[in-house]
């Protein structure tokens, strides 16, 4: 009963409970209440050999029915604790009897469900994450670009906002694609593996919704996720892409991925996805770094500034026009960004090293490594300050 089991269980859970009647804040609380209780029990378990079921004293062979009927018992003693007892007590009298609980796959209904109309898609894609995604909220906020208490707030105040409201109404396809992304995006930086999860989901939306922008979105994480196997060396760490083998990308979901992009791109219905996904499908037609198309790229990244406004997107571009138009263009496009952007350093490092300013470029990397968002990212910008240096020691 390890915790990326009890994740892989809490959407189907929360799901039961919505089902049941439970409103959706209550239902929230009281599975993140059942998960603690689950958590607690194994912790406290005696030694292997005599291990016990949570608070039961004999092992759990089916731990989804445990979690419901748990959860369950917390929303149950929530209600009759509230000042709305009265008008709830209609549920306490309908407890199903215990039993084994349908393996039905509720995860991609939960995600429309928080899209709900009463919700900002702003609101609405963070207490998605939050409730379904499983991801925390320091992760929601990194992902959103603002700090941990301002990303707290808003999930509280989207809590509060559905409290009470029946969730029956499907949300926004566009709001739910946009929780899929950053699912996505978290899974791909390698804190938790979520990556294939938000993938079997987008080819749901896909198969279901008349949308170019599904397309998009399922041809830009098949094309990224292509090349995971590549992204590490044996010993963890990051590889970058102009130092990847390629060999050892996936063809069949690049060319799936391709064939995906040119449908939806001949719709004539460009989106931020599917922009996405055209620069990611040069990367992959290259068959070496030196040959990557960086002009098409950049006129891609100008078709999403435009699309999106994006700092991030613009902090691409200047990248990419470093290595189209040379470093000092580069640099000239970066000078006109915050230079509080996540990655910011790293990106003038990388270009003051192609430069020629290596001094520069060391001091920029040791400086972006402690900014990094993630163990694996400070390692690498961390060897890259220590190879730039023992190349000027060496010198």
């Amino acid at each position: 009963m390890d915790e990326v089991l009890l994740r892989s269980l809490t959407p189907g859970v929360l799901a039961v409970l919505v089902r049941r009647g439970a409103d959706f804040t209550a239902a929230e609380d009281a599975v993140q209440d059942a998960l603690v209780e689950a958590l607690r029990a194994r912790r406290s378990a005696p030694s292997p050999g005599s291990s016990p079921g949570p608070g039961e004293g004999e092992p759990v062979r089916d731990l989804k029915g445990w979690l419901v009927t748990v959860a369950w018992r917390k929303f149950l003693d929530a209600t009759r604790s509230d000042a709305a007892r009265r008008r709830r007590e209609a549920l306490v009298e309908e407890e199903p009897a215990p039993g084994p609980v349908g393996a039905g796959d509720d995860t991609l209904r939960l995600y429309f469900l928080c899209a709900h109309p009463s919700l900002t898609p702003s609101s609405a894609v963070a207490l998605t994450l939050r409730a379904v995604g499983g991801l925390t909220t320091r992760q929601i906020a990194r992902a959103y670009l603002v700090p941990e208490a301002t990303m707290a707030q808003r999930i509280s105040r989207a809590k509060r906002t559905v409290s009470g409201v029946r969730l029956d109404r499907p949300g926004d396809v566009a709001t739910v694609l946009r929780v899929l992304y950053l699912v996505f995006n978290e899974g791909y930086s390698g804190d938790v593996d979520l990556a294939a999860e938000a993938i079997r989901l987008t080819r749901q939306v896909a198969a279901l919704v008349d949308h170019p922008e599904a397309a998009g979105l399922l041809t830009l994480m098949l094309l990224h996720h292509a090349r995971r196997a590549a992204r590490t060396a044996p010993d963890g760490s990051l590889v970058p892409l102009a130092e990847q083998d390629r060999g050892r990308w996936d063809t069949r979901l690049i060319a799936e991925g391709v064939d995906l992009l040119q449908a939806a791109l001949a719709r004539d219905r460009l989106g931020e996805f599917q922009a996405q996904a055209a620069v990611a499908a040069l990367h992959a037609d290259a068959p070496s770094a030196g040959e990557t198309d960086w002009v098409q790229i950049v006129e891609w990244y100008d078709e999403l500034a435009r699309l999106t406004d994006s700092p991030v997107v613009r902090l691409n571009r200047a990248v990419a026009v470093g290595e189209a138009d040379g470093p000092r263009a580069g640099l000239a496009a970066l000078a006109e960004l915050d230079a509080s952007l996540p990655r910011h350093t790293a990106v003038a490092a990388h270009l003051h090293e192609r430069d020629g300013d290596r001094a520069t470029a060391a001091r920029l990397y040791a400086e972006a490594a402690r900014k990094a968002p993630n163990l694996a990212e400070r390692d690498h910008l961390t060897r890259q300050a220590a190879r730039l240096n023992n190349t000027r020691e060496d010198g």
